[in-house]
C-alpha cells in the first residue's frame, strides 16, 4: 500500500534541522552538544537497524566507530591525504570490511551469546588501539591535528570551521544516512529483516536466507558506526581514544533505548536527553562523577514508564488519536464462504500440479534417532501429483517429526527423501522452501506485530526473490507481481477485508487461516499442513474444511489432523503412522474399517464411525 505523502518524514527532518540551531540554544543546548547529538544520532541509525529492525543487540558498535574515525585521522594527519570527505569514506568502507570479517564469527550464535561475543570484540579492539597499534592510533593520546572538514570545488575550497558551518556539515550528512536508513526499511530488504525481527525460523521456513541478510545489517551498522566516528574526529580535531571503550557501546544501546528502537529517530532523540542531561548534570549542578548514578536512574525511569522509548511514546498517542477519531471498527461476523476462484491461482503465479503425474514426493528407509530414541524408523512413503494425503496417529506416533524431516527442517539419521526428482535429504529447509515444499505449522507461527499485508509480502518476497537479495533501495510497491501474489493468497484465505490490520487483532480463526495463507503465498507444489483444524470450534472447523478443499484445487496436500472426520472428508488416502513407524495405509473408509487400526489408535470409537 502506497503512502498518501511519500516525502512527507524527509521534509519534516528537513525543516527540523532548519530549525535547530536557532531552537535548541533557547533551551540549554550549546552548538557542541548540538553537533554531537548529529554524530550520536548518525551511529544511532546504524545500531537501530541492526537492533531495532532486525533484532540483533551489539555492544561492539564502538569498535566500528573507533575504527572508521581512527581510519580517517590516520589517513589526515599522517600522510598527505587532505581531502577530508574521501578519508571519511575511506574509513566508513574499513569499518564495512571489518564488520563483515567480525559478523562471520559472531552471527554463528544468537541471542545472549552473540551479544557477548560483540561485548569481547569491542573489549579486544579496545586493547588493541591502546597497545599493539598505538604507534599509529596514538594510544592513550589519540590523534591529533585533525582538520577540519572541506570541500575542494577545484575553483575554490570551502572551509566548515565555524559553528554554523559545522552544524551544516553534520545535518547534511545525518540527513543523507536518515534518507538512506528510510529507503532501506521502506525496501523488500528492511522487510525480510523486520521478518527475521519478529520469528527467524519461520522467515528461514519461507525461503529467507536469514544468515545473509543478518550479515548484510551487521555491515550496515558497521559502516554508520564508522562514518559516524570520522565526523567526530573532523568536529573535534582530533581521533580521541575513548571511541574505542565499551562505555561507547553501552551510550549507544542507551541512547536508542531512550529514544526508541525501530524507528529510526529514536537514537537522535536519546542522543538529545542523554547528552544534554550530562552537560546539565556536570556544568550546571556541578554533581561531578555522581553525574552517572542520576543519569542511569532518570535511564531506567525512561525505559521503565516509556517502554517504546520517546518517538515510540509520540507515535503511540498518534495512534491513539487516530483510532479515537475513527472509532472502534466493526467486526464482521457474515459466515465464510470459499471459492476456488481461478483468478486467485493465476494472481498467485501457481503452477497446477493435477496436470503432472507419477510420484511427486518419496520418503524411503526414513529414521531419525533422538540419542537412544527412536521418533521414526523405516518409514517407506509416497505421494502422487495432485494426491491429497491424510496422517493421523496416536500422540507420540512421530508425525511432527516425520514432517519436519520431509521439509527438511531437520536432516534424518538414516533413508532418502525425493521431491519432484531430486533428492533433497541434506538439504535445508530454505531450499527446499524455494523448490517448492513448505508447510503450516501446527502453533501459529506468524509476524505478529506486523499488518496481515506485511505477512503475506514476507511470504510472496521468498518466491519472487529468491533466497537473498541486496535491493536495499527498491520501494516494495516495484517488486514485480507481488501485489498480485498478495491480494490472490488474501482472497484465497478470506482475509482480504483485513489485510491492512495488524496480526495481534484477529480472532483465532483468522490467524490460523493467515497461517495456511504464509504458507500458500509461497506458491508450492507441495503444501504440508500441520494440524490445520487445531484449536477451532466446530464452526470454524467446518469452514476451515471447505477452505482446504478450496486450495487444493491444483495442488499436492499432506494433512496431519487428529479431526478425523474432517480429515477423512477430505483426504483421498490415509497414512497411519504408530511408534513411528507405518501402520497401515489406505483409502479412508479402509481406514475406518482395518481392525489394526481400530486396535491401536481408534480403539472402541469402531461403531461411532460407521
Amino acid at each position: 500500500m502506497r503512502r498518501k505523502f511519500p516525502f512527507l518524514v524527509e521534509t519534516l527532518t528537513i525543516l527540523g534541522l532548519v530549525a535547530a540551531p536557532f531552537v535548541l540554544p533557547h533551551l540549554g543546548f550549546t552548538p557542541t552538544t548540538i553537533n554531537r547529538i548529529l554524530v550520536w544520532g548518525l551511529v544511532g541509525i546504524g545500531f537501530d537497524l541492526l537492533f531495532g529492525y532486525t533484532g540483533l543487540l551489539s555492544f561492539g558498535q564502538s569498535a566500528f566507530f573507533g575504527s572508521g574515525g581512527m581510519f580517517a585521522a590516520y589517513l589526515l594527519t599522517q600522510t598527505p591525504m587532505q581531502n577530508t570527505i574521501g578519508a571519511l569514506l575511506i574509513g566508513t568502507v574499513a569499518a564495512g570490511v571489518i564488520g563483515f570479517f567480525i559478523g562471520l564469527i559472531a552471527l554463528r550464535r544468537t541471542g545472549i551469546y552473540f551479544a557477548m561475543i560483540t561485548v569481547a570484540i569491542a573489549e579486544v579492539f579496545f586493547f588493541v588501539e591502546f597497545n599493539p597499534l598505538s604507534d599509529f592510533t596514538g594510544g592513550e593520546n589519540g590523534l591529533p591535528g585533525v582538520p577540519t572538514p572541506n570541500l575542494s570545488l577545484g575553483f575554490t575550497t570551502i572551509e566548515f570551521s565555524s559553528n554554523m558551518g559545522m552544524y551544516g556539515f553534520l545535518a547534511f550528512w545525518y540527513f543523507v544516512g536518515l534518507v538512506i536508513a528510510l529507503r532501506l526499511v521502506r525496501s523488500p530488504f528492511g522487510l525480510v529483516l523486520r521478518a527475521i525481527r519478529e520469528n527467524p525460523l519461520r522467515a528461514q521456513a519461507l525461503g529467507h536466507n536469514i544468515q545473509r541478510y543478518k550479515l548484510a545489517v551487521f555491515v550496515v551498522a558497521a559502516m554508520y558506526a564508522g562514518f559516524a566516528g570520522g565526523l567526530l574526529s573532523l568536529m573535534q580535531g582530533f581521533m580521541p581514544p575513548d571511541a574505542f571503550m565499551f562505555s561507547t557501546s553501552g551510550e549507544i544501546v542507551m541512547q536508542t533505548a531512550i529514544g526508541g528502537a525501530g524507528t529510526l529517530f529514536g537514537p537522535l532523540l536519546g542522543a538529545a536527553v542523554w547528552l544534554y542531561l550530562s552537560d546539565f548534570f556536570q556544568t550546571v549542578l556541578k554533581l561531578g562523577a555522581t553525574w552517572r548514578l542520576i543519569l542511569g536512574i532518570v535511564f531506567v525511569l525512561l525505559v521503565v514508564f516509556l517502554r517504546h522509548g520517546l518517538a515510540g511514546a509520540i507515535s503511540d498517542v498518534y495512534r491513539w488519536a487516530r483510532r479515537g477519531r475513527q472509532g472502534a471498527r466493526p467486526q464482521s461476523v457474515a459466515p465464510v464462504t470459499y471459492k476456488p476462484l481461478a483468478a486467485n491461482h493465476a494472481k498467485m503465479g501457481h503452477k497446477a500440479t493435477k496436470s503432472k503425474e507419477g510420484v511427486l514426493l518419496s520418503a524411503s528407509g526414513l529414521t531419525k534417532h533422538y540419542g537412544g530414541l527412536a521418533a521414526n524408523s523405516d518409514i517407506n512413503f509416497s505421494v502422487d501429483h495432485g494426491e491429497i494425503r491424510g496422517i493421523i496417529g496416536p500422540n507420540g506416533a512421530g508425525k511432527s517429526t516425520f514432517f519436519k524431516m520431509l521439509t527438511c527442517e531437520v536432516e534424518p539419521t538414516s533413508g532418502k527423501i525425493t521431491f519432484d526428482g531430486r533428492d533433497i535429504t541434506k538439504m535445508g529447509v530454505i531450499d527446499a522452501c524455494q523448490m517448492g515444499l513448505t508447510k503450516s505449522y501446527q502453533i501459529n507461527q506468524l509476524f505478529e506485530k506486523l499488518t496481515v499485508r506485511e505477512n503475506l509480502e514476507i511470504a510472496v518476497l521468498g518466491v519472487v526473490r529468491g533466497k537473498f537479495r541486496l535491493d536495499m533501495f527498491k520501494p516494495l510497491h516495484k517488486v514485480r507481481k507481488l501485489d498480485d501474489h498478495v491480494e490472490g493468497t488474501a482472497a484465497l484465505v478470506h482475509l482480504s477485508e483485513r489485510l491492512d490490520a495488524p496480526v495481534s487483532e484477529l480472532a483465532y480463526g483468522e490467524k490460523r487461516r493467515l497461517e495456511i495463507g504464509l504458507a500458500l503465498a509461497t506458491s508450492p507444489s507441495l503444501l504440508l499442513l500441520d494440524e490445520p483444524l487445531a484449536g477451532m470450534s466446530p464452526q470454524e472447523r467446518v469452514e476451515t474444511v471447505v477452505l482446504l478443499k478450496a486450495i487444493a484445487e491444483g495442488r499436492t496436500l499432506i494433512v496431519i489432523d487428529h479431526d478425523m472426520d474432517s480429515l477423512f472428508e477430505l483426504a483421498g488416502k490415509v497414512t497411519v503412522l504408530q511408534e513411528g513407524r507405518v501402520l497401515v495405509e489406505g483409502t479412508p473408509e479402509e481406514i475406518k474399517n482395518n481392525p489394526l487400526v481400530q486396535e491401536a489408535y481408534l480403539g472402541g470409537v469402531h461403531e461411532e464411525m460407521v
